[in-house]
């Protein structure tokens, strides 16, 4: 009886300081150069027009993202900023993501394979940005409009997200 192995899976995001918007851009168990490059490229492309909303880039100096990773967002007329060598309190927001998502959801489920990760993760940036509130935005989610006074409702709707590691709770209709 021959049984799998476990491994170890990777996944690489981009998040909006400005919104705290994260985008979720791949998982793979062997993370290459071309496979970041790759992502960013899908990135930008799914981005469209909203990519001249961003001018910087802050990433860490992992080997994986090189001068060809590095020209795809400058090309765009992003500027692209490396972290100091081991300090990881100069990127707190990707640190706080990577705390959270490990916290309320890969601790707590087993993932089965990449697609399995990537379905998770995803579901979790769908919670992340249009549930969960963050004090930096004043107990906001990214996609909350800030505009918007919520209307007094004398009912709660209660919903699984993330394969029912997270309840939500909205205003009933």
């Amino acid at each position: 009886m021959t049984g799998s192995a476990l491994q170890r899976l990777y996944a690489l995001f981009v998040i909006e300081v400005r919104t705290r918007t994260v985008h979720i851009l791949g998982v793979t168990a062997h993370p290459t150069a071309a496979w970041a490059t790759q992502q960013a490229r899908q990135l930008l492309w799914h981005l469209g027009d909203q990519t001249a909303d961003f001018t910087h880039l802050i990433r860490d100096r992992d080997a994986k993202f090189t001068a060809a990773f590095d020209t795809v967002f400058t090309s765009e007329g992003i500027t692209v900023i490396k972290t100091p060598p081991r300090s990881p309190n100069c990127n707190p927001h990707a640190e706080r993501f990577v705390r959270s998502v490990r916290d309320e959801c890969t601790d707590r489920i087993l993932l089965y394979d990449r697609g399995h990760a990537e379905k998770i993760l995803r579901d979790y940036a769908k919670h992340f940005n249009t549930h969960r509130p963050h004090q930096g935005r004043n107990q906001l989610a990214p996609h909350d409009d800030p505009n918007v006074i919520p209307l007094a409702t004398t009912g709660m709707q209660r919903r699984q997200a993330v394969a029912s590691l997270i309840t939500e709770y909205h205003r009933a209709s």
